[in-house]
């Protein structure tokens, strides 16, 4: 499997959510090597506060699948989870996520604790760093327009 791969595919979904003015966030879901969902922050656009890329992908694959449960699933995100999808994955009994940069201020994986780490039924496995510098680029180029 290539990791690199299907984290390029998140990353060309961030800099599509930065090109409509969304903090830079993108996400595939992979089943089986084919990608079964796709997401990026919308929370601008939608006004929702659960239209973040994570839970747009899940919702995608969901529906792919024709179940709530994303078992055997990986999840690739250009940015560590939050609380809020960070338990949506455990949820969904993904197997296996991999992000790009953590998340200092909201990370729901290290960042600010570890929900994959407490005593829920399933946990994640969980792998970061995979396209930390090109996932951080996007967001810093993102934040300096901004400025």
């Amino acid at each position: 499997m290539d990791h690199e791969y299907y984290m390029q595919q998140a990353l060309l979904l961030a800099r599509e959510a930065a090109a409509h003015g969304e903090v830079p966030v993108g996400c595939v879901i992979v089943k089986d090597g084919v990608i079964i969902g796709r997401g990026r922050n919308r929370r601008e656009e939608k006004q929702a506060v659960h239209s973040h890329a994570e839970m747009e992908a899940m919702a995608q694959a969901n529906e792919a699948l024709g179940a709530w449960r994303l078992d055997d699933c990986i999840l690739y995100v250009t940015m560590e989870p939050c609380p809020m999808c960070a338990g949506a994955i455990i949820n969904a009994r993904i197997h296996r996520v991999y992000y790009g940069v953590r998340d200092e201020a909201m990370g729901a994986c290290g960042g600010v604790l570890n929900l994959f780490m407490e005593r829920f039924p399933h946990r994640p496995q969980l792998v970061g760093g995979l396209l930390a510098e090109e996932c951080r680029t996007v967001l810093q180029d993102f934040f300096r327009g901004l400025r």
